[in-house]
């Protein structure tokens, strides 16, 4: 078979189809509008929501609403956000005169140096810290020098062969054991 016979042959072919398609689609709008009038017409969900609330409500619906307002409520105060602990001021100080550098670490710094200063040149080396209520190990670092035990300090721990200061911010221990 040639190439013009096969495109001969299917166009033969698809016009029929579009023939007999043609002939489907005679009527189709009024059979469409037909279909649809038979149909029940649905109601507006406006209407629909107008006529629950219309309705009286059962005793037991209100008993329920009110059951929910309250555990929503009661899980609400659980669930609440604490507030923040208050942040006081700490001042650490550390005498150390002719120090060209001075830091204090701890626990509440992870361990990372936080720089002292000593603005009047004293030798008295200061820094005021905010600290939430908590008990907390520290220690000076002193031109490089590890300085653990802090005159000023509550306690002391020895760690790893070195002393920490501890001190407690918020009272004393009996206060933070409760």
């Amino acid at each position: 078979m040639r190439w013009d016979e096969l495109d001969e042959l299917l166009r033969a072919a698809l016009s029929k189809e579009v023939e007999e398609g043609a002939k489907r689609l005679l009527g189709l709008e009024e059979r469409v509008i037909r279909e649809l009038a038979r149909r029940p017409a649905r109601e507006s969900p406006w209407r629909k929501a107008k006529e629950f609330f219309s309705r009286p409500t059962p005793r037991w619906a209100l008993a329920g609403a009110l059951a929910a307002l309250l555990l929503g409520f009661a899980l609400g105060r659980l669930t609440a956000p604490r507030p923040i602990p208050h942040w006081s001021p700490n001042l650490f100080v550390i005498a150390a005169p002719g120090a060209r550098s001075v830091a204090v670490v701890g626990d509440f710094s992870a361990w990372q140096p936080i720089p002292l200063s000593d603005p009047d040149r004293d030798g008295i080396w200061m820094a005021s810290i905010p600290l939430p209520p908590g008990r907390y190990e520290y220690a000076f670092i002193v031109d490089g020098k590890w300085v653990g035990q802090d005159p000023l300090a509550e306690e002391y721990l020895r760690t790893f062969g070195e002393y920490v200061s501890v001190r407690y911010v918020g009272g004393g221990r009996a206060d933070l054991s409760s």
